[in-house]
């Protein structure tokens, strides 16, 4: 059985919450302990999770890899609940891991090999950059057969997507800030194990960040610090065209609708007094010109949504529930103030499910995060926690993915130093976490001394019929975790 709360033991707990927050609000305090610089209060945690047979559970609060376990060699075992690992392959990892079946039943993974270039490029060197291929057909024993190493594929940043429809796998070249945006089209669908290059050409502008139409026609490309937005054609995808460029523009990832017609834009946002890097939230785009290749096509603003807690909007992913339209929204890092030494204040924006059902009035639905999340764990000693300090690391959100645009009832999140968490949404307003896995390497190690701690960065990849999920850390490599105790059921 799934081992979750029972109706009644979730309902004594939900009560034991509403009398804590009344409690909490006789004190003056809210639920979460924190104000939000406006005032409002922010959400609390996710109820943890249920741990079942064979745990190798936190030591600490929710999300915690303390000092202390550094320090008693805890470390060098895995932390894992309901959860156990199947496989693993390689040493460093990116953003994004995708799973593939090709039109001969191949199942192929590809994971890009680097975390932040050219920080990483050095320590790359044995292995190779770009974009790794893996032969899935035996998951517990992943196989490369290739990596493919073409401008933008060595350098992808968070922009590596594949539109399953045609087969074809793409990706800008880009890093943290921008960079000059080659775009690399790949045919899988042939044969996943051995990609074959389309084209590899400069229409991208700038790069950092996409979008692809699911009818796999319009390539998005943001390249967030560069400023710019960007839709290019790719009907022919031997030889792409843009069909739209807008400037001032500090997007991030971007999805869109099944009828292409909609694009749901991690805002950033800009911030003229430099007190906070992002100022954002969701951004609800009408594309349906540039889906028309309508001539001179214009973009027109639906909906501009914030939450308190935002920190840096990473990506929304669209789904639905008995009729209507979400988004599970992440946001990445803590939103970090440059005029301040002190980050307590500065919130960890972590995931959210938006109700998008009518775009004009786009809603918060619930909260997907973590105790470590929440501003109190930075003003002990979670703060000199390995890792914890370093502003493109730290304990924070990245990347979460569903199984389905249709009814999923689980949520993967890569939680940074916190790993790989697993949600629960069957009750899309009160989540609850259904386990996790985190494998933590030591610091100071002489292949990468600048590695310290996880770093789960990576859009994680579902194995449904496995109930395994796949996903990379950026310190050590790619994973196959599957769901135990019952929690696979979810996926049912």
């Amino acid at each position: 059985m799934v081992i979750r709360r029972s109706r009644r033991a979730s309902s004594l707990r939900r009560l034991g919450v509403v009398l804590t927050a009344l409690v909490a609000g006789l004190l003056g305090l809210t639920l979460s302990g924190v104000m939000s610089a406006t005032g409002q209060s922010l959400p609390a945690p996710t109820p943890q999770a249920v741990c079942g047979p064979g745990a190798h559970p936190e030591t600490d609060i929710q999300g915690r890899v303390p000092q202390a376990d550094y320090d008693s060699g805890r470390i060098k075992q895995d932390y894992r609940c309901n959860t156990e690992k199947v496989a693993h392959e390689g040493t460093t990892g990116g953003f994004k891991v995708i799973r593939y079946r090709d039109a001969q039943g191949h199942v192929c993974a590809f994971y890009d090999s680097t975390l932040l270039f050219p920080k990483d490029a050095l320590f790359n060197a044995g292995t190779g950059l770009g974009v790794v291929v893996l032969d899935m057909t035996d998951p517990t024993h992943p196989r490369r057969t290739t990596t493919l190493q073409t401008p933008a594929m060595d350098t992808p940043h968070e922009s590596v997507l594949l539109n399953k429809k045609r087969g074809i796998l793409g990706a800008v070249s880009g890093n943290p800030a921008t960079a000059p945006g080659v775009l690399d089209l790949y045919d899988v669908k042939t044969d996943c194990q051995h990609p074959a290059l389309l084209s590899s050409t400069p229409s991208a502008i700038l790069g950092h960040e996409s979008g692809f139409a699911p009818d796999g026609k319009t390539f998005y490309a943001s390249s967030t610090g560069g400023q710019t937005l960007v839709a290019i054609d790719i009907t022919d995808p031997t030889a792409p065209q843009q069909v739209f460029q807008q400037f001032g523009v500090n997007y991030h990832g971007m999805r869109v609708s099944a009828d292409g017609r909609t694009l749901y834009v991690a805002n950033i946002g800009n911030d003229s007094t430099g007190a906070r890097f992002a100022n954002g939230g969701l951004r609800i785009l009408d594309v349906s010109e540039i889906q028309d290749r309508v001539a001179n096509p214009q973009v027109r603003i639906i909906k501009d949504l914030s939450w308190p807690e935002v920190s840096i909007p990473q990506v929304p992913e669209p789904f639905t529930r008995n009729g209507r339209q979400y988004l599970l929204e992440v946001d990445e890092y803590a939103n970090y103030s440059f005029t301040s030494a002190d980050q307590t204040s500065a919130p960890v924006g972590a995931a959210r499910i938006i109700d998008v059902t009518d775009p004009t009035k786009a809603h918060v639905v619930s909260d997907l995060r973590l105790q470590v999340h929440q501003p109190a764990a930075r003003k002990g000693p979670e703060k000199n926690d390995p890792g914890a300090n370093i502003p493109v690391q730290g304990y924070a959100g990245h990347y979460c993915s569903v199984p389905t645009r249709d009814n999923p009832q689980v949520v993967a999140c890569s939680m940074i130093l916190s790993g790989l968490r697993i949600f629960d949404i069957s009750d899309l307003r009160n989540p609850v976490e259904a386990g996790y896995y985190n494998k933590v390497l030591p610091s100071n190690r002489p292949e990468n001394p600048t590695a310290s701690g996880a770093f789960a960065m990576s859009q994680p990849a579902w194995d449904v019929a496995r109930r395994s999920v796949w996903y990379t850390d950026g310190n050590s490599g790619f994973y196959v975790v599957r769901l135990t105790n019952g929690v696979g059921k979810l996926l049912d």
